[in-house]
């Protein structure tokens, strides 16, 4: 339990709270783009299912190769500047402007033209998208060194990446309503450029405004350039060795790859359940309810669930918050058991309160715990700090598990039965889809539970850790 205040040294200053969360409203708005346009890779630009899923799966194994290596080069750089702000900067304007480029197909074009420049242009946008998001995960767990003041960081943080929730299921609905766009395709690509344009301009203020630690004095960084590039390398996989043998920041992973790829895949299940299962498979009938659940669920995670989980992580320690939320999290999920009931829709949000604790306790609270971790591994390994390379190797893990997430919801459908060809499901289809829908996130959860029970990161470890750091550097 927290009994100390916060020292006026280690508070983040308002205008560097905001700047830091609309960094994060973009670290959630392209993916969520990202994921709603696809499915118009299908019906827009008539792309064969097969190739759409090649789409999304190539691009993510690229991705989780430039992630490591953006943290090293972010550590290791040395800038007026500072060694995350510049990458941020020019980050933010590859992300937006590469976005939209990446939608301007045409579906007069070849199918094979059409997934080769997705493709292509998939691959230069992770580019960017790596060079604006990797440092700046690596500059918030640097923007302070207080425990209770990371949480509320990352707090504030994860209550403005909620909105980009909120406004992303209403494209499905922009783009597919004809009194809006004339085609699908038509809407794609306007829209896209609508939001590449607010990503690059909110992407700018974290570049701008945020301020991390002072690493004008910060030893043994490497030299960044193409003469030291085969040594460079051999120093990222030392790093990464030496962060794979960081025990409590493994259990952050774990814990992290259950919860949220449990959440992740069972995430479209309650899009199917909503209109197979409470409207029969009519889509006119189900009209903006999935999309209000989404939204809803958002407005709630940033509004309610989010404030009282950082009250939990001040008053009983993160790793208590944590398992206390994701406690929570299970009794929603099975209260959706009576949630989606076909004669009355209102009762879809009755478990939204309670399931929300989930992931909105999750990213709060394991981003300001790997911040401690950083602490504790400077203490082990010295310098340079590692904050990039931490946040790159935990957002693998995210990554990984949407992406098998992506395949595991395939399969889980196909095991039920589900048939995507017929409007009417049968009900012993809709009964194990249900099923399916509670007990996965709910084991997912538990067995994260399990993970964190023996985490002994604790806030006076944190603290006493702190303390030796300041010592060693000669900090007042």
């Amino acid at each position: 339990m927290s009994n100390q205040t916060t020292a006026a040294r280690g508070k983040v200053p308002f205008i560097q709270k905001v700047s830091f969360g609309t960094g994060h409203f973009v670290l959630n708005l392209l993916p969520g783009a990202l994921s709603i346009f696809s499915f118009f890779l299908l019906t827009a630009f008539g792309m064969d299912p097969f190739l759409a899923g090649l789409l999304g799966g190539l691009p993510r194994l690229f991705d989780a190769i430039t992630d490591p290596i953006m943290g090293f080069i972010s550590d290791n750089t040395s800038s007026k500047w500072g060694r995350r702000r510049p990458y941020i900067f020019v980050g933010a304007i590859l992300s937006g402007i590469l976005f939209a480029l990446l939608w301007q197909l045409n579906p007069e074009n070849s199918q094979m033209y059409n997934f080769w420049y997705f493709l292509i242009f998939s691959m230069i946008f992770l580019i960017g998208n790596t060079m604006f998001a990797t440092p700046l995960i690596g500059l918030g767990y640097e923007m302070t060194s207080d425990y209770n003041e990371r949480t509320r960081l990352m707090a504030f943080s994860q209550t403005i990446g909620q909105f980009a929730w909120m406004i992303v299921p209403w494209f499905w609905v922009l783009i597919a309503n004809p009194n809006i766009f004339e085609t699908q395709a038509i809407g794609v690509r306007q829209l896209s450029i609508v939001v590449g344009g607010i990503c690059m301009v909110l992407g700018l203020l974290p570049a701008i405004f945020c301020r991390g630690i002072d690493a004008s004095n910060m030893e043994n960084r490497k030299e960044i350039n193409f003469k030291s590039m085969f040594s460079n390398l051999k120093d990222l996989i030392e790093g990464i060795k030496q962060v794979a043998k960081n025990k409590p920041f493994m259990k952050l992973c774990g814990a992290t790859f259950l919860v949220f790829n449990g959440f992740q895949l069972v995430a479209s299940f309650s899009y199917f359940i909503i209109v197979f299962y409470m409207f029969n498979g009519d889509y006119g009938s189900a009209g903006n309810w999935p999309a209000w659940f989404s939204t809803v669920t958002a407005f709630v995670t940033a509004f309610m669930v989010i404030p009282v989980i950082s009250w939990l992580a001040n008053k009983y320690g993160k790793r208590n918050a944590f398992i206390i939320s994701t406690v929570i999290s299970i009794a929603g999920y099975i209260l959706k058991w009576w949630g989606f009931d076909p004669s009355n829709p209102w009762l879809l949000f009755m478990p939204i309160p309670l399931m929300a604790f989930g992931v909105g306790g999750l990213f709060t609270l394991m981003m300001s715990m790997t911040a401690d971790v950083c602490d504790l591994d400077e203490l082990d390994n010295g310098m340079p700090r590692k904050e990039g390379t931490f946040g790159a190797i935990y957002w693998w893990m995210v990554k990984l598990g949407q992406a098998l997430a992506l395949v595991l919801g395939g399969l889980v459908l196909k095991l039920v039965g589900f048939d995507q060809n017929v409007a009417v499901q049968t009900a012993e289809t809709m009964t194990n889809l249900r099923i399916a829908d509670i007990v996965i996130p709910v084991i997912t959860a538990a067995l994260a539970i399990w993970v964190m029970w023996s985490y002994d990161l604790s806030e006076d470890r944190a603290k006493e850790i702190k303390t030796i750091l300041v010592e060693r550097r000669g900090e007042l």
